[in-house]
């Protein structure tokens, strides 16, 4: 008779963390290659077509480094919750949020002040906008016990139907002849763009700072001290005298607002007006949560992680183009990857064995 006996391991190194994620890698890699080849194409040729397309040409890399903009600016919040072992499914909607309150603040008052006052308000308000829809959950976890996990993905759809509802409601644009769109944001409530790219640098340099900032709370910081042990050892925490809901909200208005900054870089820096949900985000909220794993919940290595998973994205249009395969490719590249890094992660933390026993005769 087998018996599957599971127990914590004492003890990880760095060397076997991190041999622990490439073998994670490789086998999400090998169990996607055998999907393309079930699909009838060469998984060989298809890993090249999604590479090349996003870091082989100047024109692939530009576009890599828009779509990693809010992947690092949501990884890395999300990377902090995380680590206190609450689970954020709801990035998506935060930066919905931020786009909502970003749009609003620069259709208001964008036409009345200068862009070097406007932008800021914009992306304070997104801030304030994605810190508010990442409160809620806190509170309905710590005062009501409800899940974070049911709690945050419902809220994915109550934002995206109320986003609708302003589009084609109340915030419908006059000059877009009736079509579900806000009006185009004033010249100074845009961001800027490098030369030839979509790349609007202003989010791009509050992503990185985010990110680093974050690390430094996380790992040099008395909340971050909080942040570590509520995640690692809860008991400890209560024990220690940790103010539980002080800090969970805490967490969640970080992670929820620089979601709501991703938000508002969609919106002013690519999209110029507000419309579809699924159209200001190309699931970048999901995605986000796949590039804290691959980035071991460390905020900076959210830079990294965030790049691949962009070039991922890049190079899923470019594979539906020449291969001819389906727009879902990527979601279950990406879902096959999130599988194997959990995977990893728990035999990281336990030692599985297969015991051997032979059952008493009666």
């Amino acid at each position: 008779m087998i018996k599957i006996d599971v127990t914590d391991r004492i003890k990880t190194t760095p060397k076997t963390s991190v041999l622990t994620l490439l073998v994670s890698l490789g086998a999400g890699m090998t169990t996607i290659g055998l999907i393309f080849l079930l699909s009838g194409v060469n998984p060989f040729f298809a890993f090249y077509k999604i590479f090349s397309g996003s870091f082989g040409s100047f024109y692939g890399i530009k576009e890599t480094i828009t779509k990693a903009i809010p992947l690092i600016l949501i990884g890395g919040g999300l990377a902090m919750a995380f680590r206190a072992k609450f689970w954020n499914i709801g990035a998506e909607s935060q930066l919905l949020m931020g786009a909502i309150f970003g749009t609003w603040v620069g259709l208001s008052w964008g036409p009345h002040l200068p862009s070097f006052i406007i932008v800021p308000l914009m992306f304070l308000a997104g801030f304030a906008g994605g810190a508010l829809w990442g409160v809620i959950p806190a509170v309905l976890k710590i005062k009501y016990a409800i899940n974070e996990v049911i709690s945050t993905l419902m809220m994915n759809y109550i934002c995206a139907e109320f986003m609708i509802f302003l589009i084609v409601g109340p915030w419908k644009g006059k000059t877009k002849f009736g079509f579900p769109y806000t009006d185009d944001l004033p010249a100074t409530a845009t961001l800027g763009l490098l030369p030839g790219s979509r790349i609007h640098y202003v989010t791009l340099l509050l992503a990185i700072l985010s990110v680093v900032l974050l690390a430094v709370v996380l790992y040099k910081t008395r909340f971050g001290y909080e942040v570590r042990v509520i995640g690692e050892n809860p008991e400890a925490g209560k024990y220690a005298g940790i103010d539980f809901f002080k800090t969970t909200l805490i967490i969640m208005a970080i992670s929820g607002g620089v979601a709501g900054l991703a938000g508002v870089g969609e919106a002013a820096g690519i999209h110029h007006y507000l419309s579809y949900p699924d159209s200001i985000s190309s699931g970048y909220g999901y995605t986000a949560i796949i590039v804290a794993w691959l980035a071991k919940l460390n905020p900076l290595f959210v830079i990294l992680s965030g790049l691949f998973f962009a070039g991922i994205l890049v190079g899923g249009d470019a594979i539906q183009i020449s291969l001819g395969l389906p727009a879902a490719t990527v979601e279950i590249f990406n879902g096959t990857l999130l599988v194997f890094l959990i995977m990893g992660d728990f035999f990281l933390k336990h030692r599985v064995r297969l015991l051997w026993s032979n059952p008493k005769k009666t």
